[in-house]
């Protein structure tokens, strides 16, 4: 990243404002401006996260924050209710209640001598949630919004039921904000008042994933700020982005054919990562397209940043399978609007445990097929990574040949020619089944002429799901259903030499929950198809295309690392008890924040467990530690949920405890039994 310090607006920042609620809660911003504001009032950018701006997204905030300010913009990073140094308490994720603190923020934030009234959103995951929330609730002063790796559907789309099935993730994403929800504010900002705030955070915590948990339908939990409910609701400008190594690879595309609003879609490799951060590479000068989008949404300059394709996305080569990538071979590529014209739909019969051509008209034994059967073994999905990626530690899928070994496998012939494929496949299954709950897994894997398979894209469904994801109805067992199972989009070229691979497998621990009892799959393969969404080279693609820059930003804040991270991805098997355990540990250390003096360490352990094929079996642990110090203020915060299941039930056993100094202050378990309902 090439560091800019010479912008052209010289900037002040305001480290700690705060903005009054109408209900009297005060929430904390720090805001970067130009100096001229004070006599020349410009547009405002909102982040509005719950990650704490004065220390844990403090290096982050330091890169772009200040680099958009310096092209004239007053940006504002505001914590959430309940979070770093913002009153209240946070007890769940996208509430009404944090929407409503929104709105009432951007209206305070237009009515500052500074502003001239217009004001924008923008942010990442959480961020981006926030942002595409608020615009469909049309604040007046709202111009535009620019969001990366989120999504418009909260149930099916999100770490919570892919498919309708559980995805460990949810339990992850619960124990991190279990953590985070849970952290002291600063004693240098807030004062005294500091164990006041801490205590009622402590008090009025419960484990997320409870809540979660309840919620195993699309109900109205669900829907409320799912924006795919309404579309018409979003009225102004979206420039939105994600990567193909993000769990988030499918909404970019979702909003560019359902918005009717001006708009623009980036896709590149990258992982859970802003594309100026992006990895793996190439990251991009996205910091610069977002300053075009402002300059022209916010302050009106006719600078052609609606002109060209409305999607630039990242046609990503093959390469061999590997837990994490610098950089993933390719090319931008692009596509004039969504859906493409350059992309058609080809149907793909499965036949003989192959994908036949689209033309396929093959007769007589082979076309008919015998049904297929397979009963996956919990093994399958150790080598599944993570449902969204951040490249650290390696979270990648690696090689999927062990992974097919308890799948149902179905192969092209060697392609004799390079295809490309961009956007979602699908698999449409003849099928039955042996339990009135059962999931298939799909994968698409790229098979090297060596016979090495790198996961491309896959999907979940939980077949009990099949008519409507969120309304479920159990099986028959033995009776013939038709189920789509929709696969994750990707950009993806296949060369020549090499074949493409369709696995269906009836697990996927520990990426997600298996059903109550292991299910006997039946797929009737004459009857069944791959969809593939074949994309055409468009004119002008046989010279290479340099759509972005190169990644800017201003210098980070000053940080020292105290104690070394440790990054660590296991997979244990144990052929005596047949345990099988997945560990992983995520350990950023300790660093010390220069600029505040203050020394942070986050920790956290995850462990999914399973015995031989016992499907009552697996667990998953989300453990975290964030300590806070400065002199003689030494915090630490460490919590514990642990999620098992029997065939009806699921099971959640949770600790808070809250420390000063070695001495435990705050102490709390939760021990609940929660039904499974068609999960």
């Amino acid at each position: 990243m090439r560091l800019v310090s010479n912008l052209p607006c010289a900037t002040k920042e305001e480290e700690h404002v705060t903005i009054p609620m109408s209900d009297g809660i005060r929430l904390s911003a720090r805001i970067w401006r130009p100096t001229s504001s004070d006599e020349e009032p410009v547009p405002a950018v909102l982040e509005y996260i719950p990650y704490r701006k004065r220390d844990l997204t403090s290096v982050r905030d330091s890169i772009h924050h200040p680099y958009i300010a310096g092209h004239g913009y007053a940006c504002v990073r505001v914590d959430l209710r309940g979070t770093g140094e913002s009153e209240g308490v946070l007890t769940d994720e996208y509430l009404g209640q944090e929407q409503a603190d929104a709105e009432e923020i951007l209206a305070w934030l237009a009515e500052q001598p500074w502003c001239d009234g217009a004001t924008g959103m923008m942010g990442i995951s959480w961020g981006a949630f926030a942002a595409l929330q608020v615009a469909a609730r049309r604040p007046p002063s709202l111009r535009a919004i620019v969001i990366a790796s989120f999504t418009d559907d909260r149930y099916a789309d999100d770490m919570h039921y892919m498919g309708g099935a559980l995805l460990s993730d949810n339990l992850a994403e619960a124990g991190t904000m279990f953590a985070y929800a849970t952290c002291p504010p600063d004693p240098a900002v807030v004062g005294e008042r500091w164990r006041e705030m801490w205590h009622e955070r402590l008090e009025n915590a419960r484990p997320w994933v409870l809540e979660w948990l309840r919620h195993q339908r699309r109900d109205d939990y669900w829907r409320h700020a799912s924006v795919c409910e309404d579309y018409q609701a979003v009225q102004c400008p979206v420039l939105a982005s994600s990567g193909w190594a993000d769990g988030y690879s499918n909404a970019v595309t979702r909003l560019l054919g359902e918005l009717d609003v001006p708009r623009r879609g980036l896709i590149g490799p990258w992982s859970h990562k802003y594309p100026h951060l992006g990895e793996p590479g190439p990251a991009i000068g996205y910091l610069q397209e977002v300053v075009r989008w402002w300059d022209h949404w916010l302050k009106g300059v006719d600078n052609g940043v609606m002109d060209g394709p409305m999607l630039w996305t990242w046609m990503q080569d093959s390469v061999v399978p590997s837990t994490a990538y610098e950089e993933r071979p390719g090319r931008w590529i692009a596509e004039p609007r969504w859906p493409s014209p350059n992309v058609e739909p080809a149907v793909h019969p499965l036949t003989g445990r192959r994908i036949g051509a689209p033309d396929d008209t093959s007769s007589g034994q082979e076309a008919q097929g015998e049904p297929l059967t397979v009963q996956s073994p919990l093994s399958v999905g150790q080598f599944a990574g993570k449902w969204a990626s951040y490249n650290a530690p390696p979270d990648l899928p690696y090689d999927q040949r062990e992974e097919d070994g308890g799948s149902l496998v179905f192969e092209t012939d060697p392609l004799t020619e390079r295809v490309e494929i961009l956007g979602s496949p699908s698999v449409e299954l003849d099928l039955s089944v042996n339990e009135p709950v059962a999931m298939v897994a799909a994968r698409l894997s790229d098979v090297a002429p060596d016979g090495r398979a790198t996961r491309v894209t896959y999907g979940l469904l939980n077949v009990a799901h099949r008519e409507t994801i969120g309304d479920p109805e159990p099986l028959e067992p033995g009776r013939r259903y038709r189920a789509r199972v929709r696969l994750n989009g990707v950009a993806q070229a296949f060369p020549p030499g090499h074949r493409i691979r369709l696995s269906l497998s009836t697990s996927y621990w520990p990426l997600a929950w298996p059903p109550p009892r292991p299910a006997l799959l039946t797929v009737y393969e004459a009857t069944s198809a791959l969809t593939l969404p074949l994309r055409r080279a468009s004119s002008g693609e046989d010279r290479p295309q340099r759509p972005f820059g190169e990644p800017e930003g201003t210098p980070p804040v000053a940080t020292t690392a105290l104690t070394p991270r440790e990054e660590r991805w296991d997979v244990k098997r144990d052929l005596v008890g047949y345990r099988s355990e997945l560990e992983i540990v995520k350990d950023a250390g300790t660093q010390r924040f220069e600029d505040i003096g203050m020394d942070v360490g986050r920790r956290a352990y995850e462990r999914y467990t399973a015995v031989a094929d016992d499907f009552t079996s697996v667990g998953g642990e989300s453990t975290w530690t964030m300590r806070f110090h400065r002199d003689d203020w030494d915090v630490r915060v460490v919590t514990s949920t642990v999620l098992r299941s029997s065939e009806t039930e699921f099971f959640v056993d949770a600790t808070l405890d809250g420390y000063e100094g070695d001495r435990r202050v705050f102490s709390r378990t939760w021990n609940e039994t929660l039904p499974r309902d068609c999960l």
